[in-house]
This record gives C-alpha cells, sequence and structure tokens, in this order.
C-alpha cells in the first residue's frame, strides 16, 4: 500500500530536480525562478539552502565536488561553501529568450540538458497559441565540450536513460509527447528519434522523469495531479494518484532507492488557477514496490 507525505514545506515558486546522491545519502532540489538549491536527509531533515545569480533549469553532483548547474546563462561548475559560479559554456548566448531547463547525467557522465523559451506564460493550447521552438538538446562531455544533439523544441525536460543505456527517454513538455532516442553511451550521440507516449489525451502534460530498476519510466504528469508509469514498450503501466495537482519531477532514493521524491510548483501557470493548500513542496511516495537506479556524478 502507498503513502504520500509531504516530507519538506518548502514553498517553492517553481520546485523542480530531485536528485539522489548515493555517495553523499542527500537529497537535492532546485528552486528554478527563485534561483536556489536546496537539500535535505533521506527524512526531510536538516535543509540546506544554496542561491545561485539568475534562473536554474538543473543540476548535477560533480565527482570533483561541488556541482553543474544550467543557468539561464548556461552551464557552470557551482562551489558550494562560496555559493559562486564559473562559466564552462554558453550555446545560446546569442539567444536572450531561451534558459536551461531539466538536465541528467549519463552512465558515462556527461552532464545532458535541454533549453526552453522564456514565452512559456503566454502558451495556451486551448486557446491555439504555441510556444517558441527554439530550444535545444546539449550533452556536455567530461572535458567541458558541448555538443547539440537535437533542437526545435519548445521545452525541455525530463532526460533519463534505459538500465542498458541504449535509450535516452525526452520530454518536450509543450507538446506533450515523450520521445525515445537510439543512444550511444561511448559518444553520446543520439539518432531515430520516435513518440514513446503522449499526453495529448489527458489532462496535464510530462514534466521530469526518471528510470526504475526494471526499464519503466516514471513522470510527473505537471496539471494532471498523477504520476505516471510506463513499461519499455511505451503501455501506461500504472498511475499514482497525488494529492496536488502542479507536481513537476520524481527521482527514487532514500538508502535503498525505493522512495519516490516529487516536487511541486506553487505559482500557477497557463491560466490554471491555484485552489490547492500545496505552495510548492516536497513530497516522498513510500510503498511502490519498485527501486531506483542510482544517478551518475558528472565526470568532469
Amino acid at each position: 500500500m502507498t503513502e504520500t507525505r509531504l516530507l519538506v514545506d518548502a514553498n517553492n515558486h517553481l520546485g523542480e530536480g530531485p536528485l539522489w546522491d548515493v555517495a553523499e545519502q542527500r537529497l537535492y532540489w532546485i528552486d528554478s525562478t527563485a534561483a536556489e538549491i536546496a537539500s535535505c536527509r533521506a527524512d526531510g531533515s536538516d535543509i540546506r539552502r544554496y542561491f545561485v545569480p539568475t534562473h536554474i533549469g538543473s543540476m548535477a553532483i560533480r565527482e570533483q565536488g561541488g556541482a553543474i548547474v544550467a543557468l539561464a546563462n548556461g552551464l557552470h561548475f557551482y562551489d558550494f561553501d562560496a555559493q559562486t559560479v564559473r562559466l564552462i559554456a554558453d550555446p545560446e548566448r546569442d539567444e536572450p529568450e531561451t534558459r536551461f531547463n531539466d538536465g541528467k547525467v549519463d552512465r558515462r557522465g556527461r552532464f545532458v540538458a535541454g533549453t526552453m523559451a522564456y514565452d512559456h506564460d503566454r502558451y495556451d493550447a486551448d486557446r491555439g497559441q504555441r510556444p517558441t521552438r527554439s530550444g535545444a538538446l546539449y550533452s556536455l562531455d567530461r572535458d567541458g565540450s558541448v555538443t547539440r544533439l537535437d533542437g526545435g523544441i519548445s521545452c525541455s525536460n525530463g532526460p533519463c536513460w534505459s538500465p542498458d543505456n541504449r535509450t535516452l527517454y525526452f520530454t518536450d513538455t509543450y507538446d506533450r509527447i515523450m520521445y525515445a532516442y537510439d543512444y550511444d553511451i561511448e559518444t553520446g550521440a543520439v539518432k531515430n528519434r520516435r513518440e514513446f507516449a503522449s499526453a495529448r489525451q489527458m489532462a496535464g502534460t510530462f514534466d521530469g522523469a526518471t528510470v526504475d530498476s526494471e526499464g519503466f519510466v516514471w513522470t510527473a504528469l505537471v496539471f494532471g495531479g498523477r504520476i505516471l508509469r510506463f513499461a519499455p514498450d511505451g503501455r501506461l503501466d500504472r498511475v499514482v494518484p497525488f494529492p496536488v495537482r502542479n507536481l513537476t519531477s520524481v527521482m527514487f532514493g532514500g538508502p535503498d532507492l525505493d522512495v519516490l521524491y516529487v516536487t511541486t510548483m506553487g505559482r500557477p501557470m497557463w491560466g490554471i488557477p491555484q485552489k490547492e493548500k500545496d505552495k510548492g513542496g516536497l513530497f516522498a511516495v513510500y510503498g511502490l514496490g519498485v527501486k531506483g537506479l542510482p544517478e551518475p556524478r558528472y565526470a568532469g
């Protein structure tokens, strides 16, 4: 029997990117538009907060210490003690209307993250409005080089890999589609993008995602108040109802990697009113009966 618990009443404006670090046994998450990073123990205790200079889309812990942060103005190294950043690369420095969004590390230590347009608050699918397709998907290799993997993206979300490293899953949130690519773990190259799952007939759309040890994909259904689990063939396998509507991302963690951590946002978007008591919390779901996979650290 599952149990969903509000672990941290974080008051996040746009909570995102839960990240369980196995070595530290700590959970990290971000508040994208408040430009904050937070961390806690598995039970939600010992909360620590850090700040970055501008909007943050995602982060990853580095093997050499500190973190990689994907900010509005590019990819940076981050020093937790000094709370300072050092620029690695800004592949969209000539695109002031985009910012980096979701990202994760593959099992060779590359950081894969995508961008999105800043026009998301003007997007209203019911009125026929479409967001700008100015986003792209990038890979930051261990030597600091950046490769553009794909383009024409409205809002990059949910990168995660199959246990055998052969498939990269990736969501374009405003398209309401989760895609799958063939992934070459040795080179980081992608090919053969195809539709994996669609939310176009659902309330809400796909946001952050993760893959469990059985190779099934879990995704937060933002504005839909549910967590979905998809089989490797794209079949909807499981629906987990959620007590709030605006959940944003998911990640397995805890000492046994069997707790699903969920971030939510406290601000309304797309004209959807905020009717719930949740103002951007960190939740934990217990008793799902499955485990996640350890998240790698960035190797550079």
